[in-house]
């Protein structure tokens, strides 16, 4: 039986967020009746095309401006007034359970917030909420569990999975009818910590558009023909923040440099980081090898991968636990057949099998610019590398195929679900 999904998440639609744009598209695309609530609006100048494709309207849960939380108040109060009213046992749980897990008075705004979801929900019909990240987005969803039965999911990725508290997770997963983790590292956090929940933790890789991510043109002979004693031309792509490692990167150049292997390096995204980078560049005297190319769209980066010669994803683990899972640019240059050199971390090292790519231990600049060196002198290497990632994401990661696989999960109801569930998560570790 069909069952109007709400899928719930922080901020969309974001330009760093495709993955979120994807799994939407993907899942309409299924038969899916999805409908949008996002928490707030990101308010980003540049907005992926295909967020038009998205057949779902978009209800935001916070307004902007001074009236507009003037009006959000006065919705908050009057939610929580009849939730009250109509059943104050079930009030009193949900409210007793919420804050004995969150253990801080500032959860009551988010309790607060996950009331006025709750009746928005019960409203628009909606008979399950699907939360795209594990923390704030899924906290809410639980609220509305709480305070209304509608059952709920969620999907663990990065940061949302290894800084949050593992009881809170745990939690969250036990009283979630499924939860979805983008690799088989993530999936293994995930069950560890999940008690009795583990049970219902799916690997549900992102996957890619094997379509628009494509290698073009004669991405062989014309590359070992014009890379003759140029520099190396080489792309990454993710915001500019300290998990995706752009330091190490930078230090690597300036290796290359100091050995007469020069590099030129093009970075697409954005962020908090982009200033020390620069000056960064700068110390390292490699300012001119590099270009910072700030956001790009989803059609813009696919013609950046054809023009570059290797892509580098130099990942870190933060101290406090902060990573990547499967980068989904990761996955976009090896559709498009580059040669990749990623670090050896979470979920990257199952999206990057032997042969597919060079695995490089993290924070480690001079193994990165062996490896950046290795593939300047060797063209012939880098389209083996290349032609075999594009065969591995076409068989096992294309994006249709791993949403159609999770399909039904949201298309099946009541007792049928949990059969789905169990045919999933039985390929989990």
């Amino acid at each position: 039986m069909s069952t109007t999904v709400a899928y719930l998440t922080k901020r969309f639609p974001r330009l760093s967020e495709t993955f979120i744009l994807d799994e939407i598209l993907g899942l309409e695309a299924a038969g899916v009746p999805l409908r949008l609530y996002s928490v707030a609006d990101p308010g980003e100048a540049i907005v992926q095309p295909d967020v038009a494709k998205v057949k779902s309207p978009i209800v935001y849960l916070r307004r902007g401006g001074a009236i507009g939380r003037t009006v959000t108040a006065a919705a908050t109060l009057r939610a929580h007034a009849r939730l009250l009213a109509r059943s104050p046992a079930r009030y009193a749980r949900a409210l007793s359970r919420f804050l004995r897990q969150e253990r801080q008075l500032s959860a009551l705004s988010t309790f607060a917030e996950g009331g006025r979801l709750a009746l928005r929900l019960e409203a628009d019909g909606a008979r399950h909420i699907h939360a795209a990240f594990a923390h704030g987005p899924a906290t809410l969803a639980q609220v509305a569990y709480l305070l209304t039965g509608i059952p709920y999911s969620f999907a663990a990725h990065a940061k949302d999975l290894y800084v949050s508290e593992p009881d809170t997770l745990a939690q969250k997963a036990r009283e979630a009818t499924f939860v979805l983790t983008c690799s088989g590292q993530a999936a293994s956090a995930m069950t560890s910590l999940a008690g009795s929940g583990r049970s219902k933790v799916i690997v549900a890789p992102h996957g890619v558009d094997t379509a628009r991510f494509r290698a073009r043109g004669p991405r062989g002979a014309t590359h070992v023909s014009a890379t003759a004693g140029a520099p190396l031309k080489v792309l990454a792509v993710g915001r500019l923040v300290a998990k995706k490692g752009y330091p190490v990167l930078l230090e690597s150049l300036a290796a290359l440099e100091r050995r007469g292997c020069p590099v030129s390096c093009s970075v697409i995204g954005d962020g908090p980081d982009r200033t020390a980078l620069q000056e960064m560049a700068g110390e390292l005297d490699v300012a001119e090898r590099l270009v910072l190319l700030g956001a790009r769209t989803h059609q813009q980066i696919a013609d950046s991968y054809t023009e570059a010669e290797v892509f580098v994803q130099a990942s870190v683990v933060l101290p406090n636990g902060d990573r990547d899972g499967t980068p989904n640019s990761l996955l976009e240059a090896m559709a498009s057949g580059l040669a990749v050199v990623a670090s050896d971390i979470a979920g990257i090292r199952e999206a990057v099998p032997p042969g597919c790519g060079v695995l490089v231990p993290p924070g480690d600049p001079m193994a990165l610019a062996g490896a950046l060196e290795r593939l300047a002198g060797s063209p012939e290497l880098r389209l083996r590398l290349g032609r075999a990632a594009r065969r591995h994401v076409k068989t096992s990661l294309e994006r249709s195929e791993c949403v159609r696989a999770i399909a039904p999960l949201f298309l099946e109801d009541g007792p049928e679900r949990p059969s789905a569930v169990a045919a999933l998560a039985a390929v989990a570790p």
